[in-house]
């Protein structure tokens, strides 16, 4: 039963005038995640459910053009069937979260190991979907102490360049003119046309169309398009690790997973390419797969409804 659920969101200033980028959420300076130094974390906008505090927490994390609130049935059922905390995030650049020009995956980790230890959410079960998976990725090879365990949600820690259409998509909701006092309604349908000819898929269009938001009679996107097109090669591959993570890992893999290795049978593949490009050990006991029927943008997919049932499945278990 739910006893308890807390929200932050980031502070919001005024737009402003019309800008291309259409960025509304404030900018926070950053250290760019290069050379030595550490990225600077940024408050994150989360919504936590409240739960056992003597069970490890589970924390979603979304992937990009997302936010927080693509988790929330889920997150919901997973506290009422396990009777854990859980925390819903929004990544920087996204979602309620504060906007900044470093959207590197070195950033998104540090901002996640910022937060979870103020909420007293350590260790936590990490599921991450798409970029919040590399997050969770990293987060684990860089702090296995703040995880207890890992479940990477249809990615894994490999290069997706060749398969993907963001960048068009940036360039579609960059050059999208929506005039001021517009009704909403009229605005999503203005901004769906034009979206089309490049983002043919409407199911793909409506989840972009989450991110457009109104203040004030004008229309932007809350999500930092200047920011993550700039850092797109990076979100598409995954920095080089040495270290190898010594958790139990879940690997859930939908239909855009299997076919980036290949075929209707992943698990080979998959298991060269995690010890080649992360180091996590391949063994029985620590790393498995679940076909599932996820794909992006989709979230309360059959491959949720696996990752929820995973979770319950582990409730009150110890370590394996």
């Amino acid at each position: 039963m739910l006893r308890l659920s807390r929200t932050w969101r980031g502070p919001r200033g005024p737009f402003g005038s019309p800008a291309p980028s259409f960025s509304g959420a404030p900018v926070a300076p950053s250290s760019g995640g290069r050379g030595n130094a550490e990225p600077r974390p940024l408050p994150l906008s989360y919504t936590l459910l409240d739960g056992e505090a003597t069970l490890p927490a589970v924390v979603f994390l979304h992937g990009l053009f997302g936010s927080k609130t693509n988790f929330s049935s889920v997150a919901k059922a997973v506290a009422q069937q396990t009777g854990r905390r859980v925390l819903t995030v929004d990544a920087r650049n996204h979602g309620d979260s504060p906007h900044s020009p470093d959207a590197s995956y070195e950033a998104m980790s540090q901002d996640l190991q910022d937060l979870l230890p103020q909420l007293g959410l350590v260790p936590s079960v990490l599921v991450g979907h798409s970029m919040g998976g590399k997050t969770a990725m990293l987060m684990a090879l860089q702090r296995p102490d703040l995880v207890e365990r890992l479940m990477a949600v249809d990615i894994s820690p490999v290069a997706t360049t060749s398969v993907s259409h963001f960048a068009a998509y940036m360039t579609a909701m960059k050059a999208i003119v929506i005039p001021q006092k517009l009704p909403r309604s009229q605005a999503r349908k203005l901004a769906d046309e034009q979206l089309r000819p490049v983002v043919q898929d409407m199911a793909v269009r409506q989840f972009l169309l989450t991110n457009l938001v109104e203040v004030d009679g004008h229309f932007s996107w809350r999500v930092n398009l200047d920011a993550l097109a700039q850092h797109l090669d990076q979100i598409m591959t995954f920095p080089p690790q040495q270290q190898a993570y010594p958790g139990p890992a879940l690997f859930l893999l939908g239909p855009a997973t299997t076919q980036r290795f290949g075929g209707s049978s992943p698990r080979p593949r998959c298991r060269q390419c995690l010890t080649r490009a992360t180091g996590f050990t391949p063994t029985a006991h620590r790393t498995s797969w679940l076909p599932s029927g996820a794909s992006w943008p989709k979230m309360e997919t059959p491959c949720f409804t696996s990752a929820r049932v995973a979770l319950v499945s582990t409730h009150d278990s110890s370590r394996h």
